[in-house]
């Protein structure tokens, strides 16, 4: 039989494959479980969105867009982010660009971004395509460990004495996947002054920001 292993890039290879996944499958195979395994609500999609997408099926928008989207989603989008967060006002025309999810966010930030030898710090625990985009955009994954006994917050002091002439950028994500943390401003102000410090680009991926509860709040982090 060929191994099919040996035809494939040493980036893909190097690729540990998810956990998260692994558990997700098991679950599926058993009676009375209750799955924590992906970052999705239990819930159906409300019928005012499914309303909107079939009568946007019929109005014949089903052909290619923009390469950054539909002008109108982005205007959307745009207005959204400042309104809800009163964070910067983005320029649709030429600041936002709609991906398939994070997954394919990540990735084409990390190739656009990432030479051989360039180094991204990474909180772990983390989602899973966090440290596969850094991978096969060949950078290197440093990692910056998150305690529970911390409720998993990462240390501004901690990422600070990781960084080195190598070091490109900062991926945060938060409300935190798979972890739940969630940052506070101040530690957010702390890790914007060592980026700028540094000349760092920080990545966050805030997807989950409305899934925080009790007395938290989400920030945005360009707020």
């Amino acid at each position: 039989m060929r191994n099919h292993e040996s035809r494939l890039s040493k980036r893909v290879v190097s690729v540990p494959p998810s956990g998260i996944r692994r558990y997700f499958d098991i679950a599926a195979t058993m009676d009375d479980v209750v799955s924590l395994g992906i970052g999705e609500p239990d819930f159906v999609t409300p019928s005012p969105i499914l309303q909107a997408g079939i009568e946007s099926l019929r109005r014949g928008n089903t052909a290619y867009t923009s390469n950054a989207g539909m002008i109108e989603l982005r205007t959307a989008v745009a207005e959204m982010l400042t309104r809800r967060y009163q964070g910067p006002v983005y320029d649709p025309e030429k600041e936002v660009l709609i991906t398939v999810g994070v997954s394919e966010a990540m990735s084409l930030i990390m190739q656009a971004i990432l030479d051989p030898g360039d180094e991204v710090i990474v909180p772990q625990p983390c989602f899973v395509s966090y440290t596969a985009s850094v991978l096969l955009a060949g950078g290197t994954v440093v990692d910056l460990p998150t305690y529970a006994e911390n409720n998993f917050q990462v240390d501004p002091a901690a990422i600070e004495a990781l960084i080195t002439p190598n070091t490109k950028a900062l991926l945060i994500g938060f409300p935190s996947n798979p972890t739940g943390a969630v940052m506070d401003r101040a530690g957010l102000l702390e890790i914007a002054r060592i980026a700028e410090e540094h000349d760092l680009i920080v990545i966050s991926d805030e997807i989950y920001d409305r899934l925080v509860y009790g007395d938290h709040e989400h920030v945005m982090f360009a707020s």
